[in-house]
């Protein structure tokens, strides 16, 4: 847990110091054609895909441990839940990650942000929004076939082991991504590059800490093997949407006895405390607030969508983003795409919307 801890403060720090945003990186590409935050993510996905492709070939941890071991694909969640944080994140100013570094900086309408979305995901993962999810959205399914990763699919095609496959597929993935990244020298920024790879690394770590520190081959009552201090009971690494919702959901209840710190909930914290603690460094920290009303509720409508979305599609811009992307998930694929489609949509309406007011 204090390793988590640690490893989600420096995340924060590197999040603050290099403005790294997954919405931001859209809005530059989509707006301005400007690629640069883009290729910030691009390579923080390929080292943490190289990474955990590298710790899975070897053994030391797997994917079948994870949340993305779905045998059935539920798409529609999958697409809907990603459009619909998409959406959110461009209204609210930016996707979770981004909400906490801005209330670490003195921001105050991410604090509404986080309070919006924490409600919605609680109530879309067990309240009546869940009752909706569970009976019309997540049984609109399809089988995954040889599985539900991408090196699964390798496997069956070569004839490898599965453990080689998902090691040659992440080698592919991620050579081909940096490829992107450094085809055009003249638009590179190389701070942008060398903090996406750090952000991948860290990625990475917290799937060392909750696989291997935090796995207990048998639990001393159950017999059974368990990954402690893990909200789902598998192996995490950084995700915030549900984190943040039992976060809130801990902060009203706790003294009933049931609510416990977990590794996400920690991570929230300590991307918290690592870009308030640079902010102040820098001395960049200043408290903001609200002037408009109709800024007001778009944050608010925008933070209920991430809440519900981020559910929806089993993470968010790092959930799924980044730590799911990082296993090769085809659940993953389908949520990030339904992300980036729904942030598009969003940036395009908040332009048109600017253009008929001029």
């Amino acid at each position: 847990m204090g390793l988590t801890f640690l490893l989600a403060t420096l995340a924060g720090a590197l999040f603050h110091r290099s403005h790294f945003c997954t919405m931001g990186a859209i809005s530059d590409w989509v707006i301005m054609g400007n690629t640069q935050r883009a290729k910030q993510w691009a390579m923080a996905v390929a080292v943490a895909v190289l990474g955990f492709g590298f710790l899975s070939w070897r053994g030391v941890i797997s994917p079948f441990n994870t949340i993305y071991a779905n045998p059935q694909l539920s798409w529609l969640s999958l697409l809907l839940g990603g459009f619909l944080f998409g959406v959110g994140m461009v209204l609210g100013s930016g996707c979770a990650s981004k909400s906490l570094v801005r209330l670490g900086g003195g921001n105050l309408k991410s604090l509404v942000v986080l309070m919006a979305m924490g409600i919605s995901a609680l109530a879309t993962l067990r309240g009546l929004t869940a009752v909706w999810r569970v009976n019309a959205l997540d049984p609109v399914s399809i089988g995954t076939g040889p599985g539900p990763f991408v090196g699964q699919w390798l496997a069956s095609v070569t004839e490898w082991g599965t453990p080689v496959s998902s090691f040659m597929a992440a080698c592919v993935v991620s050579a081909s991504v940096i490829f992107w990244v450094f085809k055009d020298r003249s638009s590179i920024a190389w701070p942008e590059v060398v903090s996406g790879a750090g952000i991948g690394v860290l990625v990475v770590g917290l799937w060392w800490v909750s696989g291997v520190m935090g796995f207990l081959p048998e639990h001393p009552e159950t017999l059974e093997p368990v990954f402690l201090a893990s909200a789902s009971g598998r192996m995490e690494s950084m995700s915030l949407t549900a984190p943040v919702a039992y976060g809130w959901d801990a902060l009203m209840y706790f003294s009933d006895g049931t609510k416990k710190l977990s590794l996400g909930m920690a991570s929230a914290l300590g991307l918290l405390l690592g870009a308030w603690a640079h902010a102040f460094w820098q001395g960049d920290f200043r408290w903001e607030g609200f002037k408009q009303t109709e800024d007001l509720v778009l944050h608010l409508l925008g933070g209920t969508l991430m809440g519900m979305g981020g559910v929806l599609a089993m993470g968010c811009t790092i959930g799924q983003g980044l730590s799911g992307l990082s296993t090769l998930s085809l659940g993953s694929f389908l949520a990030v795409l339904g992300i980036v489609a729904g942030g598009v949509a969003a940036l395009s309406w908040q332009q048109h919307r600017a253009e008929a007011s001029v």
